[in-house]
C-alpha cells in the first residue's frame, strides 16, 4: 500500500463524529462574513449598509488575481461592515448581516437532480469557478482558478483529489463522500476536463474503507478516475506528500506542485466545483465536523459561511464543562480560537473541543539529541535547530536552513519527548522570514 516517503506521524484518529450523517444547522440571527476567507489579497466589499442581499448575492470581489470573490449565505439586510476577529485571532473586515428568511437568487439550481454533462470549454469552467469563489476545501484556501491555470512552462498531466482527511477527529469529507459520491465524480470530471488531462487519481486512506468500496463502485462509469487506498500516515494530505504517495514524485524545494505534473484537488473542493458549474450554485456553505471526547454529540454539519461557531457546538449537545480550548480545525494543524463566537469561513473543515487534560501543554524541557523531530518531519528539515534559530532570532540562518518549506503540520512537535514547542518556534520563524522575503522582492 502506497504513502510517501520522507518522515510522518501515526497520531491516535479520534474520529469519533465518523459515520454521522450531514445535518443541515439552523440559519444564525446575524451572519458575520470575514472578507479574508482564503489565501491571497482579502476581498472587496459590494455592498453598503442598509443593502438587501439573497442567498448566493455576492457582497465582494476578489482583490487581485490571488483573491476569491464572497457571496451572502443569507438573506437579509446589510447591518455594517466593521471587524471581527476570525480563526487567525486577528481582527478582520467583515460583512454583518441580519438575516430575514432564506430568499435564494433564482439563478441557483435547487433541485437534487444530478446533472452529469459538462458542456462548457476548459476556460468556461474556470471562469465559472472564479465567478463562484471556490477556494481549496482542505484548509489551505488557495483560490481554485489559479491552481486550474498552470503558469507557463508547466503542463498538467494528472489530477489528483484528495480525500484522506488525515487530520486526526475530523470526519466532513469522510462523510461527504459517502453521502455525495457521484456529484464528486462529476466534479472530478470537471476538474479533468478544466486542467485537459485524462487522468485523475482520488487519494484514499484505507481508515474510510466504506468510501474506498463506494466511490470505487461509482468511479467505474467515469472514464480515466482511478481511487486509490493509500496506507495511514499522518500529513498524507499534505499536497506534496499526497504527490509523492500517488506518483512517486517530489516536489523540489521552491518548486510549484504542478512541476511534478500534477494539480491537485480536495474532495471537497470537487464538490463545490460540480455545484457551482453544474448548479450555478456560488461557495456559501460547507461540511464542518464538531467533536470533542466530552462533547455529547459529534456530528458532521452542513453550515452557512458566517455562522458562529458556537451555534455549531449547542447543536451537538453544547459546551462540556471541561473544555480547555476550542480549536479552529483538528489538533495537528489548527489553531486555538479566542472565543466560540468566531465566524465558520470556507476553510472551516472542523471545530475540536478540547478537554482540560488534552488541552494542557507538556512541561518543556531541554532538547535530548534524540533527532525524533528530524525523522518525523515529512520536508526532511530540522526542526530542533529551527527552534533553536527561532529562539535566537536568527532569521538569516533560518532562510538559509529552508524554513519556508515547512509545511506546519506539527509532526516534530508531537514526537518530541522534551515537549519543546517545537511547531510554534517553526510559524514564528516562517512568518518572519517570510516577511524578510517579501520586502526583499519589494
Amino acid at each position: 500500500m502506497r504513502t510517501f516517503r520522507i518522515g510522518g506521524v501515526h497520531p491516535p484518529e479520534n474520529k469519533l463524529s465518523a459515520g454521522e450523517k450531514i445535518k443541515t444547522l439552523a440559519l444564525p440571527k446575524q451572519a458575520i462574513i470575514p472578507l479574508s476567507q482564503h489565501i491571497g489579497a482579502p476581498a472587496a466589499a459590494i455592498v453598503k449598509k442598509g443593502d438587501v442581499v439573497k442567498v448566493g448575492t455576492q457582497i465582494a470581489q476578489a482583490g487581485g488575481f490571488v483573491s476569491a470573490a464572497i457571496f451572502s449565505s443569507v438573506s437579509g439586510k446589510v447591518a455594517k461592515i466593521d471587524e471581527v476577529i476570525d480563526a487567525s485571532g486577528y481582527r478582520k473586515p467583515a460583512i454583518f448581516i441580519d438575516v430575514e428568511g432564506d430568499e435564494w437568487e433564482e439563478t441557483i439550481d435547487r433541485s437534487e437532480n444530478l446533472v452529469k454533462e459538462c458542456s462548457f470549454t476548459p476556460e468556461q469552467i474556470i471562469e465559472k469557478i472564479k465567478a463562484a469563489g471556490i477556494v481549496g476545501m482542505g484548509g489551505a484556501c488557495f483560490p481554485t482558478h489559479v491552481k486550474l491555470m498552470p503558469p507557463p512552462g508547466n503542463v498538467a498531466e494528472i489530477l489528483i483529489i484528495n480525500a484522506v482527511e488525515c487530520e486526526p477527529y475530523l470526519t466532513a469529507d469522510h462523510q461527504l463522500m459517502l453521502e455525495k459520491a457521484e456529484q464528486i465524480m462529476v466534479g472530478v470530471s470537471i476538474l479533468m476536463k478544466a486542467i485537459k488531462v485524462s487522468k485523475a487519481v482520488i487519494g484514499i486512506e484505507n481508515n474510510k474503507s466504506d468510501a474506498i468500496a463506494l466511490l470505487a463502485s461509482v468511479a467505474v462509469a467515469y472514464a480515466g478516475v482511478e481511487v486509490m487506498p493509500l496506507k495511514v500516515k499522518y500529513p498524507q494530505g499534505g499536497e506534496k506528500q499526497l504527490i509523492d504517495a500517488v506518483i512517486a514524485r517530489q516536489v523540489a524545494s521552491g518548486a510549484l506542485p504542478i512541476s511534478t505534473g500534477a494539480v491537485v484537488q480536495n474532495v471537497g473542493t470537487a464538490y463545490a466545483v460540480y455545484e457551482a458549474v453544474q448548479k450555478n450554485k456560488p461557495l456559501f456553505e460547507r461540511v464542518v465536523t464538531v467533536t470533542g471526547k466530552s462533547l455529547k454529540n459529534p456530528s458532521n454539519f452542513l453550515v452557512r459561511m458566517g455562522t458562529p461557531m458556537s451555534m455549531l457546538i449547542e447543536a451537538a449537545g453544547g459546551m462540556p464543562e471541561d473544555t480547555g480550548k476550542i480549536i479552529g480545525g483538528g489538533p495537528m494543524m489548527g489553531k486555538a480560537l479566542v472565543n466560540a463566537e468566531v465566524p465558520i469561513c470556507k476553510g472551516s473543515s472542523g471545530v475540536l473541543l478540547m478537554n482540560d487534560k488534552e488541552a494542557a501543554r507538556k512541561e518543556i524541557n531541554n532538547c535530548i539529541r534524540c533527532a525524533k523531530c528530524v525523522s518525523a518531519c515529512p520536508m526532511g528539515l530540522e526542526p530542533y535547530l529551527l527552534s533553536a534559530l527561532a529562539e535566537n532570532a536568527d532569521w538569516e540562518r533560518m532562510e538559509h536552513e529552508e524554513i519556508m518549506n515547512c509545511i506546519e503540520c506539527g509532526s516534530c512537535q508531537f514526537t518530541c519527548p522534551a515537549g519543546r514547542p517545537l511547531l510554534d518556534y517553526c510559524r514564528l520563524g516562517k512568518g518572519k522570514v517570510g516577511a524578510i522575503i517579501r520586502s526583499r522582492k519589494k
